[in-house]
């Protein structure tokens, strides 16, 4: 009900000014990683709002990460593209990995990550104290599934195989990406070319 309540507060031009203004707040406070940063009430200070407007906006705290979920997600929409069907399965893990590389150490990818370490970890817990949140995360990994279907759909490849390698990656991928974050000694692209490696292996 707040979401679709919110959803019908969207339509004059300041409300969606104020509302986007909350959301790039969200996530600069989040991306910071500081103490308290995962506090709808102190975001709202930030960009200058109050508790009552994002109420207005999104409802409450549930209905706000949420929202700052699906901000992100429309916003990355287009980074995997239709598949080049003239690229072999090798240019296809590799350039999916190489995407991921250089998203991942990004400022939503960084809030994002923040705020899901600051969530309940028990998929139960989350869903009964953030059930729109719990269902945009749900929605992330079943549309990360369908991506990486398409991506590989004219090679003929096992789509229970394609399955465990879209789960695998992008653990993976934070693995590599917090080694370049920490100022790793590790050749980073080496363990990309390793991974890569592997994964087309697993998948021939």
């Amino acid at each position: 009900m707040a979401e679709a309540d919110s959803a019908r507060r969207r339509p004059n031009r300041r409300g969606s000014a104020t509302r986007e203004s909350l959301l790039e707040a969200a996530l600069t406070a989040l991306a910071s990683g500081q103490p308290g940063a995962v506090s709808a009430n102190r975001i709202a200070k930030d960009a200058g709002a109050t508790w009552g407007t994002v109420q207005y906006q999104f409802g409450d705290t549930d209905g706000f990460w949420a929202a700052v979920l699906r901000y992100t997600a429309e916003r990355r929409a287009n980074i995997f593209t239709s598949p080049d069907t003239s690229a072999s399965l090798r240019d296809r893990v590799a350039g999916i990995i190489d995407t991921l590389y250089d998203g991942l150490t990004n400022r939503d990818s960084r809030a994002i990550e923040n705020l899901r370490a600051a969530l309940p970890r028990e998929h139960a817990d989350l869903e009964r104290l953030y059930p729109q949140t719990a269902a945009e995360l749900f929605s992330w990994g079943q549309g990360w599934q369908e991506t990486c279907q398409k991506a590989f759909a004219d090679l003929h490849v096992d789509p229970q195989r394609i399955r465990e390698m879209a789960w695998l990656i992008p653990g993976a991928m934070r693995g590599i990406a917090s080694e370049k974050q920490l100022g790793s000694y590790g050749d980073l692209d080496a363990a990309r070319r390793g991974l890569t490696n592997a994964i087309v292996a697993y998948l021939k």
